[in-house]
Formats: C-alpha cells, sequence, structure tokens
C-alpha cells in the first residue's frame, strides 16, 4: 500500500513503535482509533509535539536475525525492521503523548521487512535527503523494493554482509568472542564449575598465576568467584600470542564453543597484567561487585539483540552500577567490546586518543568518579554509528575503530601515565588501565593497496606519480573537481612511506586567510596575555623527520593555490628544491628561536598539493612555485577499472554502469 506523494521530498517521516512497559502490541488498537500513542509520560514527548499535520508515520518492529534471510549473512548478526502500517498524520493534540492518524489499509500479520538501517528508540524522525533515508522512505511509503546489494556493500555493513569474497572480510573474530560470551551466560548462576575450569586452565598453561585473592580474614588463596569479563580476560593480557591462544582454545572447549580460535588478535584491547580482573580483592570489594558485573552483561548481550526501551533502561542501570564498583571503570567498556563488537566500542588509552585528536569527538564524563555514565557512552556510541554510514569518514565499524586506534600514533609526546597495580586508591580512576600496548605490526602499503582501495588510474601512471614525487620531493595534483585529487594524494603519500602510518603525514588546506605565521613559524598570544613563537605544520613536520632520518614524512596541503603559496611559503620556498635538503643550504628563519638559527629542510620530507583549475578566481601560482614541484594532470577515469570497481564493492548493476 502506498501513501500519495513523492516521500523523498519535504517533511518528516516517522517511524514509531507500537509496544511500551512491557504491553502487547497496541498497534491493532491505534489502526482502529486512527490513533497513535506515545506510552511514555516522561520521554519523547518533544519529539512527538513536533511531528506535523501531513507527515507521514509508520509502525515498526526492530529487531535482529541470523537466520532465513534472503541474503548471504554468513552467520552474522543482522538488524531488521518490520514495517506494520503506515499512514499520514491529521491532528497533533500538542501534549507529547497522542497523534490522530489517517491509517492506510495494511495487514499486521504480514509486515514489509527492512533490513540494516534501523533504529533502536521508540520513535525516529527520518528526513529525506541522504540515500539510506530516501531509501527507507521509499520502501516504506511508496512500496520500492529495497536494494540490498547496495546496502550490503555500504561502509558500515561491508565488513560482515559485502558481496566481496569472505577472504577479504577483516574481524572473523569477532565469531569467536561473542559465541564465548553466549556461552558464558549460561554460568552466570553455576560459577563454582566455570572458576574450577578456569583454574584447570591455569594448571595447564603459563600466565594464569595472577588468579589469586586475598581474603577479609587476611590469607591468600585461588579465586573462589569471577564476573564474566574477567573470565574473557585471561586470554585478553599482555601475555604473548601462543598463550592466549592456548587458553581461548581451553577455555572454548570447556563452553562448548564450536567456532574458531581466532590466528590474530589485531586491534583487540587488553587488560593490564597488573590489573586484570573488574572487581578488587575479596577484602576490598563489596558483596554486589561480581553480581553486578554479570548483570551488565547480561543487559549487554539483550540490549545488542532488541529494540526495546525497557532493555535500554536496564542497560543503563547496570553499566552505572557495574561502574561504580572497584576495578571496572574504563575496562567494563573493552569487556562489553568483547562480547558485541559491532555493537560496542572499547575505550582504552589509544581508542580515548584517537577519538580526541583524529576524530576530534570528545567522550562525555559525567558517571562515577569522573567516568562516562551509561547516557554518555550509549550518546557516544549512537553519534559513531551515524558517522560510520559516511563514505568519506576514517572507519566504519567499532572493529575498524579500535583497530585504527590501535595503529594510530599520535604526532604528540607520550603523556600517558603509568598504569595502575590492583590496589590504586579508589580516587585514582582516570589512569589508563589496560597492558602495555604491544608494538604495533607494519601494516605495509603501495601501489597495490591504491589500485585495491579503488584507484582507477593504471599501474604504469601510479609508479610515474612516485618516481617523480622520489625525485623532485615535491609534487601537485591539478584537476577539475571530483578527480579524486586529495584521495589520492593521502595514497601516494602511504605508498611512498611504504606503510601506512598517519603519523608521519599532516593534512591542512591553504586559504586565503593562510599566512606564513600558520604555516611554518610565529608569534601566538598565550592565556597568560604574552606572545609565545610557534611552529605551524611544517617546521612540525621538519622536526619530526628530523628525528627519524630513515623514515619518510609527507604533507598534503590541499588547494594549494586558494592562497598566496609564495606569501605563506616565505624564505622556506628556496629550501623545498630537491638540491637544496642538506645543512649547507640551511637558512635564518624571519622568526628565528635563537640567535644563529638556521634550518634546512629535511631530504625525507615530501610535499604533495592539489589543485583544482576549475576555480578560475584564484590567483596563479607563480614561476618560483612551479618550478618547485612536479605538475600532474588528473582527468575523470570512468572506463572498464572503474566498472569492475563499483560492481565488485558497491554491487552496482554493470549495466547500469
Amino acid at each position: 500500500m502506498t501513501i500519495s506523494g513523492d516521500a523523498t521530498k519535504g517533511g518528516s517521516h516517522w517511524f514509531v513503535g507500537a509496544v511500551w512497559d512491557g504491553t502487547d502490541d497496541q498497534a491493532p488498537r491505534f489502526l482502529k482509533e486512527g490513533v497513535w500513542e506515545n506510552g511514555y509520560e516522561d520521554r519523547y514527548l518533544d519529539l512527538v509535539k513536533a511531528v506535523q499535520v501531513g507527515d507521514r508515520i509508520a509502525i515498526k518492529s526492530s529487531y535482529t536475525r541470523k537466520h532465513d534471510l534472503p541474503f548471504d549473512n554468513r552467520e552474522q548478526t543482522v538488524s531488521v525492521m518490520a514495517i506494520k502500517a503506515v499512514g499520514n498524520i491529521t491532528e497533533n493534540l500538542g501534549d507529547g503523548r497522542r497523534l490522530r492518524v489517517n491509517w492506510a489499509q495494511q495487514q499486521l500479520d504480514s509486515p514489509r521487512k527492512w533490513y540494516f538501517f534501523t533504529h533502536r528508540r521508540t520513535i525516529w524522525r527520518v528526513m529525506p535527503g541522504e540515500w539510506m533515508a530516501d531509501a527507507l522512505i521509499a520502501f516504506t511509503f511508496d512500496g520500492t523494493p529495497q536494494d540490498l546489494g547496495k546496502f550490503q556493500n555500504a561502509p558500515y555493513w561491508r565488513e560482515r554482509f559485502g558481496t566481496v569474497a569472505t577472504a577479504e572480510h577483516r574481524f572473523q573474530w569477532t565469531r569467536f568472542y561473542e559465541a564465548v560470551a553466549d556461552k558464558l551466560l549460561s554460568f552466570r548462576h553455576d560459577r563454582d564449575k566455570l572458576v574450577t575450569a578456569i583454574h584447570t586452565i591455569a594448571g595447564r598453561v603459563d600466565a594464569l598465576d595472577y588468579l589469586q585473592d586475598h581474603f577479609i580474614d587476611g590469607t591468600t588463596g585461588p579465586l573462589k568467584d569471577i564476573c564474566p569479563f574477567t573470565a574473557l580476560g585471561v586470554f585478553n593480557r599482555g601475555i604473548t600470542d601462543a598463550n592466549r591462544k592456548a587458553i581461548a582454545k581451553e577455555l572454548a572447549e570447556f563452553l562448548g564453543v564450536k567456532e574458531p580460535v581466532p590466528e590474530t588478535f589485531e586491534g583487540i584491547p587488553l587488560l593490564n597484567n597488573q590489573r586484570s580482573w573488574l572487581f578488587g580483592y575479596e577484602k576490598n570489594r563489596q558483596p554486589n561487585d561480581i553480581e553486578a558485573l554479570w548483570d551488565v552483561f547480561a543487559a549487554a548481550l539483550q540490549f545488542a539483540g532488541a529494540d526495546d526501551p525497557d532493555v535500554r533502561d536496564a542497560f543503563v542501570k547496570a553499566f552505572d552500577d557495574a561502574t561504580a564498583g572497584r576495578g571496572a571503570a574504563w575496562n567494563l567498556t573493552f569487556g562489553l567490546y568483547w562480547i558485541r563488537p559491532w555493537v560496542f566500542a572499547p575505550l582504552d588509552a589509544r581508542s580515548r586518543e584517537y577519538l580526541k585528536k583524529k576524530l576530534s569527538i570528545e567522550i562525555g564524563r559525567n558517571g562515577h568518579k569522573h567516568l562516562p555514565s551509561a547516557a554518555d557512552y550509549l550518546g557516544l556510541l549512537e553519534s559513531m554509528e551515524i558517522r560510520f554510514t559516511e563514505e568519506l569518514f576514517p572507519v566504519h565499524s567499532f572493529p575498524e575503530f579500535s583497530l585504527a586506534a590501535w595503529r594510530y600514533t599520535s604526532p604528540g609526546p607520550d603523556t600517558k601515565p603509568p598504569a595502575p597495580g590492583p590496589n590504586t586508591p579508589d580516587d585514582v580512576t582516570d589512569a589508563d588501565e589496560e597492558a602495555e600496548t604491544p608494538d604495533v605490526p607494519l601494516q605495509p602499503y603501495s601501489v597495490d593497496n591504491i589500485m585495491a582501495d579503488g584507484c582507477f588510474l593504471d599501474r604504469a601512471e601510479l609508479d610515474r606519480l612516485l618516481e617523480r614525487l622520489r625525485t623532485k620531493k615535491n609534487l601537485i595534483l591539478q584537476g577539475p573537481p571530483g578527480t579524486g585529487k586529495t584521495w589520492l594524494a593521502k595514497r601516494l603519500g602511504f605508498a611512498l612511506m611504504g606503510q601506512r602510518d598517519e603519523s608521519r603525514m599532516k593534512v591542512l588546506q591553504f586559504h586565503p586567510n593562510m599566512s606564513y605565521e600558520d604555516f611554518v613559524r610565529g608569534w601566538r598570544p598565550t592565556g597568560e596575555g604574552k606572545l609565545a613563537l610557534v611552529d605551524g605544520p611544517l617546521m612540525e613536520m621538519v622536526k619530526a623527520a628530523g628525528k627519524t632520518p630513515a623514515a619518510r614524512h609527507v604533507v598534503v596541503i590541499e588547494e594549494i593555490n586558494r592562497g598566496n603559496p609564495a606569501q605563506i611559503f616565505g624564505e622556506v620556498l628556496t629550501l623545498m628544491e630537491a638540491d637544496k635538503r642538506t645543512p649547507d643550504e640551511a637558512i635564518e628563519l624571519c622568526h628565528r628561536r635563537a640567535e644563529g638559527e638556521r634550518v634546512f629542510i629535511p631530504d625525507n620530507v615530501y610535499i604533495i598539493g592539489t589543485m583544482n583549475v576549475a576555480d578560475r578566481s584564484l590567483a596563479l601560482v607563480d614561476f618560483a612555485l612551479r618550478r618547485r614541484f612536479a605538475f600532474v594532470d588528473l582527468e575523470p577515469r570512468l572506463g572498464p577499472p572503474w566498472r569492475k570497481w563499483v560492481t565488485g564493492r558497491c554491487g552496482v548493476d554493470a549495466g547500469l554502469l
């Protein structure tokens, strides 16, 4: 049944639930009475008041499913939303509770099922304008079939459901962790057996001698009780991979898990070896501390698979109760990530740094002892999930986020405080609690990776670009908008380095107000009302390159001709030439830190600029700059490589292309 009008133009579209507070499904009554009601007196009121006469509305029910799906889900859990009824708003009573609706005739016993792009809240306002929203609106109100291939291959779902070969899917370890979590839940009320099994494993595998408790009577001995996250932590600590695999295998056999033990643990946060419990010693902990951790464990598993405000509320309470206990703190987010990696984010120190410095996302900290509350944590997850759907966002899922954070090296100084021990006082809660971070393995990057990422230049052209960059040291990619100049510039930089290392790349954009002081070095006001001499991004990179001469460093400048390059570079322009990259050619900057300070650009600093030739309002780039850069023209490439990539990676029909 369709609702008249173009569903993708103008107005709000409301997707609402019909079950609340444990009631039966209210949809039949709503259709009969021509209404929709908000079942809560203290939530969603402002949203309901915002509904306008003429807006479209649909009754939905969201849940998850693993089987009987119209596509290959590879045994992964899929979000599903059933559309039960659709209609038009005829009156808003203004109380935040009740709407009058002209419901279209639709059979409730055969709801239409929509996949992937769903929402947990009782009321979801969908505005047209984005392709996913437009597709959902057209599906719901116009009866348009869902293009499953397009959604399967969208960034947020590609790793789990994309149509590329299974071998190309990363994060296959997630299935093992989820299976272990499911089995652990059955031991919530039979923990003696679980503890005994773990101590038995400790007798056969090294690295588990830390499971000794300090009792109230002053004695010590084997741990007698355990929470599910600490149980998972026995193979998620700073120990060798061989021991991790051995412990994981033994625990999986005891639990009856059939999924294979992961071959690699890349990007999975670890507990600190000196703080591997999420609760304190018996002499320090409260009687309910371990039970509270089981509560949040069970609530998290239910929350991950349900669209129910009451389930959400239960998780919120359990989370806040658990973080009040001794030892949970940030570690609780590790545990939540382990049990449902596609739903929860870990907030280990690397992840928090990556959020702040790379993604510019702040973490709310309104909970116990300046930690995130459940509301802060869930708000963060929802914000990140929205960004994950953006094609150009650096990461597109929580596993990808965790892996990127693990590989991320901040260009700033390392200010990580020492990790606390098991008996750290309760007032020390902001310290990092994960294990000493293991060395991040090299992530190689080459021309092959550029092509696999979707570059439509042929190999010979890419090799030529890299060779020109190596010899000239400075390269400009110029062309009309949409030819992938910035996209290619970054990847050429990584290929030049031979690895993907963002700590050795700075990306900035020139604009008409950009100055020498912004880019090279200048005086800046301080909070004390004084002036300080501050290095710009170029000098920061020069210093970093000087400390690591064996590593290549890259500065990417977008829209290099939007500013005044000669003014912005200043005397540094002379130092950029490939044959002047030595101390013998060093010169004094106009802003010196000390008398006689001389500066040169090291041989391992490379500059890649982009230039939009379609913008004729910009100043011409002068000859002095032009002779120091190699210039390469980029044009749209819509040939066979483009068609093959878009068909294979995005599921778009070849005939349409």
